[in-house]
């Protein structure tokens, strides 16, 4: 069996997309130049972060990537929700029940998706 442990998103700036990663994340990369950032998640996994510009193979597509983010309660949903739009993010889907739980989705400066969510019993 294969272990998937690393996700890399390609943007348009390492540097700005680690800033904003950053603060949502609450954490700093352990790697980081102009071109790449990587952060080392609590669960085990990997994000980087890439300029598209010096991706190879070059990437053709913007955005296309959805993270998701659990938590414990649906007020955190809320919670989360304020603190993106304070960030700058462009809300997508205003918290709302779906079929999985209590959820509520962001955009991030590349189109990235960015989901919140308490997931249902």
């Amino acid at each position: 069996m294969t272990t998937l442990n690393q996700i890399i998103t390609y943007v348009a700036d390492a540097e700005k997309s680690a800033a904003l990663y950053t603060q949502i994340l609450g954490q700093s990369p352990i790697e980081q130049s102009p071109n790449f950032a990587m952060f080392a998640l609590p669960s085990g996994t990997i994000l980087g972060l890439w300029n598209r510009q010096e991706v190879e193979p070059r990437a053709t597509l913007p955005g296309g990537t959805e993270l998701g983010f659990p938590v414990a309660n649906d007020d955190d949903v809320k919670l989360t929700r304020d603190a993106w739009e304070k960030l700058g993010l462009r809300i997508l889907q205003e918290p709302t029940q779906m079929d999985f739980g209590y959820t509520c989705t962001a955009a991030d400066p590349d189109g990235h998706r960015l989901r919140v969510f308490h997931p249902g019993a």
